[in-house]
Protein backbone atom coordinates (compact mmCIF):
# COMPACT_ATOMS: atom_id res chain seq x y z
CA UNK A 1 0.00 0.00 0.00
CA UNK A 2 1.40 3.61 -1.06
CA UNK A 3 1.57 6.01 1.72
CA UNK A 4 -1.74 8.65 0.53
CA UNK A 5 -2.47 11.32 2.27
CA UNK A 6 -5.53 13.30 1.93
CA UNK A 7 -4.82 17.12 2.43
CA UNK A 8 -8.04 19.24 3.76
CA UNK A 9 -9.83 21.56 5.79
CA UNK A 10 -13.01 23.20 6.51
CA UNK A 11 -11.00 26.30 5.06
CA UNK A 12 -12.31 25.08 1.48
CA UNK A 13 -16.21 25.15 2.50
CA UNK A 14 -15.76 29.10 3.70
CA UNK A 15 -15.20 30.32 -0.02
CA UNK A 16 -18.52 31.36 -0.67
CA UNK A 17 -20.59 31.40 -4.10
CA UNK A 18 -24.45 31.68 -4.59
CA UNK A 19 -26.83 28.99 -4.33
CA UNK A 20 -27.22 29.50 -8.40
CA UNK A 21 -22.99 28.54 -8.34
CA UNK A 22 -22.05 25.26 -9.30
CA UNK A 23 -18.66 25.11 -7.94
CA UNK A 24 -20.40 24.94 -4.00
CA UNK A 25 -19.03 24.31 -0.83
CA UNK A 26 -21.56 21.57 -0.69
CA UNK A 27 -18.79 19.45 -3.30
CA UNK A 28 -16.48 19.58 -0.34
CA UNK A 29 -19.16 18.68 2.33
CA UNK A 30 -20.28 15.77 0.57
CA UNK A 31 -17.82 14.14 -0.55
CA UNK A 32 -15.78 14.31 3.00
CA UNK A 33 -18.68 12.50 4.15
CA UNK A 34 -19.50 9.82 1.52
CA UNK A 35 -15.42 8.75 2.21
CA UNK A 36 -16.26 8.76 6.04
CA UNK A 37 -18.78 6.35 5.37
CA UNK A 38 -15.79 4.20 3.46
CA UNK A 39 -12.97 2.24 4.64
CA UNK A 40 -10.51 4.40 3.09
CA UNK A 41 -10.72 7.27 5.23
CA UNK A 42 -8.82 5.31 7.94
CA UNK A 43 -6.30 4.20 5.45
CA UNK A 44 -5.45 7.51 4.55
CA UNK A 45 -2.96 9.43 6.20
CA UNK A 46 -5.00 12.75 7.40
CA UNK A 47 -2.99 16.00 6.84
CA UNK A 48 -3.57 19.69 7.19
CA UNK A 49 -2.43 22.48 4.76
CA UNK A 50 -0.11 25.15 5.50
CA UNK A 51 -1.14 29.01 4.86
CA UNK A 52 0.73 30.02 1.59
CA UNK A 53 2.38 33.51 1.28
CA UNK A 54 2.19 36.19 -1.12
CA UNK A 55 5.49 35.35 -2.46
CA UNK A 56 4.33 31.68 -3.48
CA UNK A 57 1.46 33.12 -5.53
CA UNK A 58 3.54 35.62 -6.81
CA UNK A 59 6.04 32.82 -8.28
CA UNK A 60 3.22 32.56 -10.74
CA UNK A 61 1.13 35.39 -10.68
CA UNK A 62 1.42 39.09 -11.51
CA UNK A 63 2.14 41.61 -8.24
CA UNK A 64 -0.85 43.64 -10.17
CA UNK A 65 -3.53 40.78 -10.45
CA UNK A 66 -2.54 39.50 -6.52
CA UNK A 67 -3.26 43.32 -5.08
CA UNK A 68 -6.19 43.75 -7.13
CA UNK A 69 -7.82 40.86 -5.48
CA UNK A 70 -6.27 41.66 -2.27
CA UNK A 71 -8.55 44.98 -2.83
CA UNK A 72 -11.83 43.03 -3.12
CA UNK A 73 -13.41 41.55 0.16
CA UNK A 74 -16.67 40.59 -1.99
CA UNK A 75 -17.59 40.58 -5.43
CA UNK A 76 -16.98 39.00 -9.34
CA UNK A 77 -14.06 38.46 -11.26
CA UNK A 78 -16.82 37.73 -13.87
CA UNK A 79 -20.23 36.99 -14.03
CA UNK A 80 -19.09 32.87 -12.60
CA UNK A 81 -15.73 34.43 -10.94
CA UNK A 82 -16.95 34.86 -7.17
CA UNK A 83 -15.33 36.41 -4.45
CA UNK A 84 -16.81 36.42 -0.89
CA UNK A 85 -15.11 37.54 2.07
CA UNK A 86 -13.18 34.17 3.16
CA UNK A 87 -11.86 33.39 -0.60
CA UNK A 88 -8.46 34.93 -0.04
CA UNK A 89 -7.71 32.84 2.11
CA UNK A 90 -9.18 29.63 1.36
CA UNK A 91 -6.91 30.31 -1.85
CA UNK A 92 -4.17 30.40 0.36
CA UNK A 93 -4.70 27.25 1.87
CA UNK A 94 -5.49 25.47 -1.21
CA UNK A 95 -1.85 26.45 -2.44
CA UNK A 96 -0.85 25.14 0.81
CA UNK A 97 -2.50 21.83 0.61
CA UNK A 98 -0.07 21.30 -2.30
CA UNK A 99 3.11 22.44 -0.27
CA UNK A 100 2.53 20.43 2.64
CA UNK A 101 2.12 17.76 -0.05
CA UNK A 102 5.49 18.34 -1.23
CA UNK A 103 7.11 19.27 1.72
CA UNK A 104 6.25 15.78 3.29
CA UNK A 105 7.31 13.82 0.35
CA UNK A 106 10.57 15.51 0.28
CA UNK A 107 10.49 14.20 4.07
CA UNK A 108 9.69 10.35 2.76
CA UNK A 109 6.77 10.70 4.97
CA UNK A 110 4.17 10.52 2.22
CA UNK A 111 4.64 9.16 -1.80
CA UNK A 112 1.11 10.22 -3.11
CA UNK A 113 -1.48 12.67 -2.07
CA UNK A 114 -4.76 14.48 -3.10
CA UNK A 115 -6.12 18.16 -2.27
CA UNK A 116 -9.77 18.18 -2.34
CA UNK A 117 -9.18 22.12 -2.41
CA UNK A 118 -11.74 24.89 -3.58
CA UNK A 119 -11.88 27.45 -5.55
CA UNK A 120 -10.31 25.35 -8.25
CA UNK A 121 -7.44 26.77 -9.89
CA UNK A 122 -6.44 25.52 -13.59
CA UNK A 123 -8.09 28.49 -15.73
CA UNK A 124 -6.41 31.48 -13.56
CA UNK A 125 -4.14 32.85 -15.70
CA UNK A 126 -0.59 34.85 -14.22
CA UNK A 127 -2.84 38.45 -14.33
CA UNK A 128 -6.17 37.10 -14.25
CA UNK A 129 -8.78 34.75 -13.07
CA UNK A 130 -11.90 33.13 -15.36
CA UNK A 131 -13.84 29.97 -14.83
CA UNK A 132 -14.45 29.90 -11.33
CA UNK A 133 -10.70 30.28 -10.72
CA UNK A 134 -8.65 32.76 -9.03
CA UNK A 135 -5.54 31.87 -8.46
CA UNK A 136 -4.22 28.54 -10.36
CA UNK A 137 -3.38 26.26 -7.45
CA UNK A 138 -1.14 23.74 -9.35
CA UNK A 139 1.14 25.79 -11.30
CA UNK A 140 2.03 27.79 -7.89
CA UNK A 141 1.92 24.31 -6.65
CA UNK A 142 4.69 23.47 -9.55
CA UNK A 143 6.83 26.50 -8.94
CA UNK A 144 6.83 25.39 -5.48
CA UNK A 145 8.20 22.05 -5.81
CA UNK A 146 10.96 23.09 -7.98
CA UNK A 147 12.37 25.07 -4.99
CA UNK A 148 12.32 21.85 -3.34
CA UNK A 149 14.59 19.60 -5.76
CA UNK A 150 12.16 18.35 -8.32
CA UNK A 151 13.96 20.31 -10.97
CA UNK A 152 11.25 18.73 -13.70
CA UNK A 153 7.76 18.89 -13.32
CA UNK A 154 4.86 17.06 -15.40
CA UNK A 155 1.52 18.71 -14.80
CA UNK A 156 -1.44 16.33 -16.03
CA UNK A 157 -5.03 17.70 -16.78
CA UNK A 158 -8.19 15.23 -17.16
CA UNK A 159 -10.85 17.79 -16.28
CA UNK A 160 -13.48 18.72 -19.16
CA UNK A 161 -12.51 21.98 -19.72
CA UNK A 162 -8.86 22.92 -20.92
CA UNK A 163 -6.64 24.41 -18.41
CA UNK A 164 -5.50 27.82 -20.45
CA UNK A 165 -4.31 29.25 -17.15
CA UNK A 166 -1.86 26.69 -17.10
CA UNK A 167 -0.21 25.88 -20.47
CA UNK A 168 -0.21 29.73 -21.04
CA UNK A 169 1.84 30.13 -17.74
CA UNK A 170 4.42 27.31 -18.59
CA UNK A 171 4.23 27.04 -22.43
CA UNK A 172 7.45 28.98 -23.09
CA UNK A 173 9.13 26.66 -20.12
CA UNK A 174 11.16 23.26 -20.86
CA UNK A 175 11.03 22.21 -17.36
CA UNK A 176 7.11 21.88 -16.94
CA UNK A 177 5.46 19.78 -18.86
CA UNK A 178 1.91 20.38 -19.44
CA UNK A 179 -0.29 17.63 -20.63
CA UNK A 180 -4.41 17.95 -20.85
CA UNK A 181 -7.60 15.82 -22.29
CA UNK A 182 -10.27 17.76 -22.05
CA UNK A 183 -13.43 18.38 -24.30
CA UNK A 184 -13.34 20.21 -27.79
CA UNK A 185 -14.71 22.68 -28.77
CA UNK A 186 -15.77 23.87 -25.32
CA UNK A 187 -15.01 26.93 -22.96
CA UNK A 188 -12.70 28.12 -22.92
CA UNK A 189 -12.00 27.30 -26.50
CA UNK A 190 -8.54 26.64 -25.70
CA UNK A 191 -5.83 23.63 -26.20
CA UNK A 192 -5.93 22.96 -29.60
CA UNK A 193 -3.70 19.96 -30.48
CA UNK A 194 -1.27 22.20 -32.86
CA UNK A 195 -0.52 24.14 -29.40
CA UNK A 196 2.42 22.61 -28.60
CA UNK A 197 4.34 25.50 -26.45
CA UNK A 198 6.46 27.98 -27.69
CA UNK A 199 9.91 28.98 -28.34
CA UNK A 200 12.51 26.86 -25.45
CA UNK A 201 9.16 25.05 -24.21
CA UNK A 202 7.93 24.04 -27.54
CA UNK A 203 7.47 20.06 -27.57
CA UNK A 204 6.62 20.65 -23.59
CA UNK A 205 2.39 21.45 -24.15
CA UNK A 206 0.59 18.49 -25.28
CA UNK A 207 -2.99 18.68 -26.03
CA UNK A 208 -5.66 15.74 -26.92
CA UNK A 209 -8.99 16.81 -27.74
CA UNK A 210 -11.95 14.96 -27.07
CA UNK A 211 -15.30 15.00 -28.80
CA UNK A 212 -18.52 15.27 -27.86
CA UNK A 213 -20.20 11.89 -26.62
CA UNK A 214 -16.95 10.07 -25.78
CA UNK A 215 -16.53 7.95 -22.87
CA UNK A 216 -14.25 5.53 -21.27
CA UNK A 217 -12.80 3.78 -24.57
CA UNK A 218 -11.38 6.99 -25.72
CA UNK A 219 -10.04 8.04 -22.57
CA UNK A 220 -8.72 4.57 -22.34
CA UNK A 221 -6.71 4.94 -25.37
CA UNK A 222 -5.25 8.05 -24.43
CA UNK A 223 -4.10 7.28 -20.57
CA UNK A 224 -2.93 4.33 -20.93
CA UNK A 225 -1.57 3.91 -24.99
CA UNK A 226 -0.19 7.80 -25.27
CA UNK A 227 0.22 8.99 -21.78
CA UNK A 228 3.31 6.62 -20.63
CA UNK A 229 5.26 7.47 -23.34
CA UNK A 230 5.00 10.99 -22.92
CA UNK A 231 5.98 10.72 -19.12
CA UNK A 232 9.05 8.55 -20.12
CA UNK A 233 10.38 10.78 -22.38
CA UNK A 234 9.84 13.47 -20.10
CA UNK A 235 11.00 12.15 -17.35
CA UNK A 236 9.80 14.12 -14.34
CA UNK A 237 10.47 14.03 -10.72
CA UNK A 238 6.97 14.67 -9.34
CA UNK A 239 3.81 14.63 -11.38
CA UNK A 240 0.90 17.05 -10.39
CA UNK A 241 -2.64 16.04 -11.37
CA UNK A 242 -5.21 18.29 -11.94
CA UNK A 243 -8.33 16.08 -11.61
CA UNK A 244 -11.44 17.52 -12.80
CA UNK A 245 -14.25 14.80 -12.39
CA UNK A 246 -16.70 16.49 -14.57
CA UNK A 247 -15.80 14.20 -17.61
CA UNK A 248 -18.75 11.86 -15.87
CA UNK A 249 -21.74 11.76 -17.98
CA UNK A 250 -24.23 12.60 -14.84
CA UNK A 251 -22.54 15.79 -14.68
CA UNK A 252 -23.83 18.59 -16.36
CA UNK A 253 -20.59 20.47 -17.38
CA UNK A 254 -19.94 18.65 -20.23
CA UNK A 255 -20.85 16.35 -22.92
CA UNK A 256 -18.55 13.84 -21.83
CA UNK A 257 -19.74 10.20 -20.79
CA UNK A 258 -16.77 8.61 -18.65
CA UNK A 259 -18.03 6.66 -16.13
CA UNK A 260 -16.72 6.17 -12.63
CA UNK A 261 -15.18 2.76 -13.58
CA UNK A 262 -13.72 5.07 -16.49
CA UNK A 263 -11.98 7.35 -14.04
CA UNK A 264 -10.51 4.66 -12.03
CA UNK A 265 -8.69 3.52 -15.77
CA UNK A 266 -7.29 7.23 -16.26
CA UNK A 267 -6.03 7.12 -12.93
CA UNK A 268 -4.64 3.46 -13.45
CA UNK A 269 -2.97 4.62 -16.58
CA UNK A 270 -1.38 8.15 -14.71
CA UNK A 271 -0.34 6.26 -11.68
CA UNK A 272 1.09 3.50 -13.82
CA UNK A 273 3.17 6.21 -15.93
CA UNK A 274 5.78 6.62 -13.24
CA UNK A 275 7.18 5.67 -10.35
CA UNK A 276 7.51 9.30 -8.91
CA UNK A 277 5.18 10.77 -6.47
CA UNK A 278 2.02 12.16 -7.56
CA UNK A 279 -0.04 14.99 -5.93
CA UNK A 280 -3.77 14.99 -7.07
CA UNK A 281 -5.46 18.38 -7.09
CA UNK A 282 -9.26 19.18 -7.35
CA UNK A 283 -10.55 20.95 -10.08
CA UNK A 284 -14.10 20.67 -11.56
CA UNK A 285 -16.69 17.92 -11.03
CA UNK A 286 -20.61 19.06 -10.02
CA UNK A 287 -22.23 16.21 -9.94
CA UNK A 288 -21.97 15.55 -6.19
CA UNK A 289 -22.72 11.95 -6.67
CA UNK A 290 -20.72 11.20 -9.46
CA UNK A 291 -17.45 13.60 -7.91
CA UNK A 292 -17.40 11.29 -4.48
CA UNK A 293 -17.73 8.30 -6.29
CA UNK A 294 -14.66 8.78 -8.73
CA UNK A 295 -12.82 10.49 -5.99
CA UNK A 296 -13.24 7.49 -3.78
CA UNK A 297 -11.96 5.55 -7.14
CA UNK A 298 -9.15 7.45 -7.28
CA UNK A 299 -8.04 7.21 -4.01
CA UNK A 300 -8.45 3.23 -4.35
CA UNK A 301 -6.36 3.75 -6.97
CA UNK A 302 -3.72 6.05 -4.92
CA UNK A 303 -3.31 3.32 -2.42
CA UNK A 304 -3.00 0.28 -4.43
CA UNK A 305 -1.92 0.89 -8.11
CA UNK A 306 0.26 -0.68 -9.40
CA UNK A 307 0.67 -3.27 -6.95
Amino acid sequence: MYKTAFVCDEIFTCHDTPAWHPESPIRVEYLIEFLKRTDLWDKLIHLTPQRATIEDIARVHTKEYINMILSIQKGELDTETIISPHTFTACLYAIGAIKESVDKIKEGLIERAFCPVRPPGHHAEANAGMGFCIFNNVAVGARYAQTKGFSKVLIVDFDAHHGNGTQHIFEEDESVFYFSTHQFPYYPDTGKETERGIGKGEGFTYNVTIRVGSGDKDFMYVYQDIFPSVVSRFSPDLILVSAGYDIHYMDQHSDLKATCEGVRGIVQGILGASDKPYIFVLEGGYDYISLSKSVKNTLEEMLYYPP
